[in-house]
């Protein structure tokens, strides 16, 4: 374990190892966020890219015009199958305007359906760019927390993509609810 922690520490990361007599042993082991590479599907929204974590992506579809429906006078849901999943528009998440689809109707977009801690929602954007691997760098240490975003990536032409959280928007849908 001293080889280990040796290895990690060279890193830049820590491990942490907590014993209590009779439940167990914990060991964490932290390691910095630019170690992590993410296999990213990366799309555009409101003239920004950004990336969703490829392990919570299940599906892309492009909704027919009853496949969205509108509830409580301002929640949106996309029917897929025979399911309801809330619908979130990134740009309007992310206070981004304009995009291929300023002031088209909710059918022009691509709705990706993604998952977190077992649950789904569909997230609208205006164009899939792609796939790829990114390297993950963290936000928080260069700039501060932001709801719905896990870091930063740096593209190939140089522009910076934000990754999107899909965990943090599943929280934020329901403590909207919630209120």
């Amino acid at each position: 374990m001293d080889v280990v922690k040796k290895n990690i520490a060279a890193l830049g990361g820590q491990v942490e190892i907590r014993s209590k007599k009779g439940t167990g042993t914990t060991v964490s082991i932290r390691l910095p966020l630019t170690l992590a590479i993410l296999d990213g599907m990366t799309v555009a929204v409101g003239g920004e890219v950004f990336i969703l974590p490829l392990n919570s992506v299940i599906e892309s579809l492009q909704p027919a015009a009853g496949d969205v429906r509108t509830i409580a006078g301002e929640a949106r849901v996309l029917r897929v199958r025979e399911d309801y999943l809330p619908l979130i528009d990134l740009a309007a998440q992310y206070g981004l305007s304009g995009g291929l689809r300023a002031g088209a109707p909710a059918s022009n977009g691509i709705a990706v359906v993604v998952e977190a801690d077992g649950q789904r929602l569909s997230l609208e954007v205006d164009e899939l760019v792609g796939q790829q691997q990114v390297v993950v760098k963290n936000l928080e240490a260069n700039y501060r927390r932001v709801q719905g975003i896990s870091g930063a990536t740096i593209l190939g032409d140089g522009r910076v993509a934000l990754i999107v959280d899909v965990g943090g928007l599943l929280q934020a849908q329901r403590m909207a609810q919630a209120a």
